[in-house]
């Protein structure tokens, strides 16, 4: 049996001359990046390096990481733009209402009174909540992650289930 692999954040810099590489989580929990001993890394190119973590250190929202082997900024600048995966059974448990981004990424978003609004593309950190981004037959539509809005999600099913006010969404002419 394959695990599945979450992404969990990317690698948007380097940081100094040691070869620290800049993380950004995807969620504003960034724990279980600060305990972990080893990382999948998704480059670029699509190839996947397994690496052991040497130094994690948070600084200004990010966590900076010493990968084993890429002691030096001329050899952490090649893993700039990879996705950090972490095998979903490592992560620890959520809340029954609470998901890790990979298990939404994708997902078909439909909206109680307008049906289909699109696909759950991407997520916005903000310091008052996670905005998820849905493209769709209504372009491009920021929905607020908040229950106010999001009734369900069913993973089994592929779907998240929103309550949209009116004006979230640019209506039809």
């Amino acid at each position: 049996m394959t695990e599945t692999l979450l992404e969990i954040a990317n690698i948007v810099g380097t940081h100094g001359l040691r070869g620290d590489l800049k993380a950004r989580p995807k969620s504003a929990n960034s724990d279980f990046l600060m305990t972990a001993k080893k990382i999948c890394l998704r480059l670029p190119t699509g190839e996947i390096l397994n690496l052991d973590i040497s130094r994690q250190v948070l600084h200004k929202g990010q966590v900076l990481l010493r990968l084993q082997g890429y002691d030096s900024i001329d050899l952490a600048e090649q893993l700039v733009g990879g996705q950090i995966l972490l095998a979903e059974n490592l992560l620890p448990d959520l809340s029954d209402d609470e998901y890790y981004w990979g298990q939404l990424e994708g997902l078909q978003v439909i909206d109680r009174e307008r049906g289909e609004i699109g696909r759950l593309q991407q997520l916005i950190s903000t310091a008052a909540h996670d905005t998820y981004v849905v493209k769709g037959v209504f372009g491009e539509v920021l929905i607020p992650a908040v229950h106010q809005f999001v009734l369900d999600v069913d993973l089994e099913a592929g779907v998240m289930r929103v309550d949209l006010p009116e004006g979230l969404i640019a209506e039809e002419q």
